[in-house]
């Protein structure tokens, strides 16, 4: 009975490897599957040279083209008047910012014109007797001698002896003397030089002003300016009185501005060249952060495409007979998101966007949308 097991399991066995062995061979004669190939469709363009502007963007904030910080000269307690001194009060040309009580000052000011006006009496009878030729022009002064008005210039002296006469009598010293007391009279009162608005104030009614003190800044709301960095290689491109275009981050609201100035210097650390915009609307307000751009040139017989179709080694994909090839190309500008080419023929087919895993060779199918 065992032999016979064996033996029936030694039959099967045999079977089992004739019909694996046939299985290994038929398929060992089986074709192969052909590979198909991957032809990618692509983007084209075909190249026009034309005329290229070149805007260079730049940003700043608007800043008064007229502003003024206010200090005091003198000490004095800050005197009430109709308008408050709060930011946004808005002056006209010539009124009163600030006036500090000065009674004391303006006491000492009335009595030294008193003093030099009782000094040129003093010495008119001796200029009478004396002088009789000069004496009718200082009787004259002391006619227009005004107490409660600024004190007149001294009459001018035409002879050595009068100027030795008069100088002797102090008068000149006293004089300017009372010049000198005058002037700083008039520093109790500041007035707005120009038509504007209070942006600052560090001072309120009834404090003590000390001398020396920031009392707060005043800007002429009607101009301002903004100031832009630019690379050094566009300092002999800018111009005083060129257009440029501005905008907020938003880009909802448009203006119009000029380059008023452009520095002569190069800043040595960072290689760029400041410039100055003016910019005129009745919606700005200083601080305001705006965007610029300037027309710094027009590039002749060139392209303008995406960064990223720009290889490192300065090349860019071009299609010819359904492969890609690479073409050297001149960069001449960059901007944040595009590059101005030079040296591309007319009429060469070029990717119009990138293809991930591109090659020089790969098959590709041209799918051109437009023709500049």
């Amino acid at each position: 009975m065992r032999k016979i097991i064996l033996s029936v399991l030694g039959i099967l066995l045999i079977v089992f490897s004739f019909l694996f062995a046939k299985r290994l061979i038929a398929n060992k004669n089986k074709p192969k599957p052909v590979k198909e190939k991957v032809v990618k469709t692509v983007f084209t363009d075909t190249v026009e040279n034309s005329t290229i502007k070149i805007v260079i963007p730049a940003n700043g904030s608007l800043v008064a083209k007229r502003r003024v910080e206010l200090y005091s000269e003198v000490q004095g307690v800050f005197k009430p008047s109709a308008k408050l001194f709060k930011p946004g009060q808005k002056y006209s040309k010539g009124e009163a910012l600030i006036r500090m009580d000065a009674s004391e000052h303006y006491a000492n000011v009335q009595s030294a014109k008193s003093k030099l006006y009782n000094t040129i009496a003093a010495i008119m009878p001796d200029l009478r007797l004396d002088f009789p030729e000069v004496y009718p022009k200082w009787q004259n002064y002391l006619n227009g001698f005004d107490l409660s008005k600024s004190t007149p210039e001294l009459p001018k002296m035409t002879s050595e002896k009068e100027n030795y006469f008069i100088t002797g009598r102090n008068i000149v010293t006293d004089y300017y003397d009372v010049k000198n007391l005058e002037q700083r009279l008039s520093k109790y009162t500041i007035t707005a030089p120009f038509s504007g608005v209070l942006t600052e104030a560090l001072v309120t009614e009834g404090s003590l002003i000390r001398n020396g003190q920031k009392l707060g800044e005043f800007i002429d709301p009607s101009v301002y300016e903004m100031e832009v960095a630019l690379s050094k290689d566009y300092a002999n491109l800018l111009k005083v009185g060129e257009s440029v275009s501005l905008n907020n981050l938003n880009k909802t609201e448009q203006y119009k501005g000029t380059v008023s100035r452009v520095n002569g210097s190069i800043d040595a650390n960072t290689q760029t060249i400041t410039a100055f915009i003016e910019v005129k609307d009745d919606n700005l307000k200083e601080g305001l952060y705006l965007e610029a751009n300037l027309d710094a040139k027009e590039e002749q017989n060139a392209i303008e495409i995406d960064r990223n179709l720009l290889l490192e080694s300065q090349q860019i994909f071009v299609v010819r007979d359904s492969l890609l090839d690479v073409v050297d190309v001149k960069p001449v500008y960059f901007s944040e998101s595009k590059v101005v080419l030079k040296n591309v023929p007319d009429g060469t087919v070029i990717l119009k966007k990138s293809v991930p895993g591109a090659y020089a060779g790969m098959l590709v199918k041209p799918f051109e949308t437009s023709t500049k």
